[in-house]
């Protein structure tokens, strides 16, 4: 067995390297993990790429397999895909998913991996992180039977969000995005796309996705009275300016932001491993495929995250894919 495993690091913002490491044996309760494949989540990985992360919160963005500190030298993601080849034997030779960097092998406790059901195939289950957050954010929003709602910003976790509306009965889901694009994976996805100016207004709820002041703003706009926008976006560094005068009162608006580290207090009773299991088996579902838009080899990374940070590739889950086996 090869005791040696490659990583993926920024080395300082806007540089990343391959780096070596020594594997440790696998102790009692631990599981040895051969990388198939990960997933770069274009929007919090770009952030964390170009040294965006606030110092005030680098406690609350850390992955739960990162080494280093903000902003650099830092091993950071959290999309995984992998066979266990050791440890824990019932868990060997099964195909996993675990929250863990970009790197070619690692050891972890083996209740940090979650057995991918074999419905669903290893190239789609990279997705398994993002769909949990759709998961939460859903448990957030409680959608209702019937309720007109949009999604603002149809990146990563707006198409998730999207997708898992689609199956709710009697609910009329609109994607809206800048991007034209973005029409054919929501019609992959089974729901209606709009461009915001284009966007249907008097939504009872919209999930605001974009990252953006004005997808924000837009998202306020769409509401019918009493209505909520849920808060998904993560800013970073940025600070957000929005139009709480004007109509804002009169017509009872709410914003609500949804946090993707801890399980909704609507589901105290759920565990985030239960979570992790639930948006695993929503991904036996094709036609999140969508959400896939490209993929590259790992020893591509150092040049591929500087064209993903910088938007020369268009991308909302890049896919990496690992070849080593001895």
């Amino acid at each position: 067995m090869n005791r040696i495993a490659r990583a993926f690091w920024l080395s300082r913002p806007g540089l990343g390297e391959i780096r070596t490491a020594d594997l440790p044996e696998p102790g009692d309760g631990e599981v040895l993990v051969r990388t198939v494949y990960s997933g770069i989540s274009r929007g919090t990985e770009t952030l964390v790429f170009r040294g965006g992360v606030p110092e005030n919160q680098y406690a609350a963005m850390r992955a739960p397999f990162q080494q280093g500190e903000f902003p650099a030298p830092v091993k950071y993601g959290y999309l995984n895909v992998g066979v266990v080849e050791e440890g824990v034997e019932e868990l060997v030779g099964r195909m996993v998913f675990c929250l863990y960097p970009h790197q070619t092998r690692y050891v972890v406790p083996a209740a940090a991996v979650t057995v991918v059901p074999d419905t669903v195939p290893a190239e789609r289950a990279v997705l398994a992180g993002t769909v949990e957050t759709a998961v939460n954010a859903l448990w957030d929003a409680a959608p209702l039977i019937g309720d007109r709602i949009s999604v603002v910003g149809g990146g990563m976790v707006g198409c998730s969000v999207a997708a898992l509306l689609a199956r709710f009965p009697g609910v009329r889901v609109q994607l809206v995005d800048a991007d034209p694009g973005r029409a054919k994976i929501a019609q992959a996805l089974g729901v209606d796309f709009a461009l915001p100016a284009d966007a249907l207004g008097e939504r009872d709820l919209v999930v605001h996705a974009s990252a953006t002041e004005q997808g924000l703003s837009r998202a306020l706009e769409l509401l019918a009275a009493e209505g909520t926008v849920v808060e998904l976006s993560w800013y970073g560094d940025r600070t957000v300016s929005l139009p709480l005068g004007e109509a804002f009162h009169s017509r009872r608006l709410t914003i609500r932001s949804s946090q993707v580290g801890t399980v909704s207090p609507a589901r105290a009773s759920r565990s985030y491993a239960d979570r992790l299991a639930l948006a695993l088996d929503l991904l036996a579902d094709p036609a999140l495929d969508a959400l896939i838009t490209g993929e590259s080899a790992f020893d591509e990374l150092p040049e591929i995250m500087p064209k993903l940070a910088s938007g020369d590739i268009p991308a909302l889950c890049h896919r990496v894919r690992y070849t080593e086996r001895a």
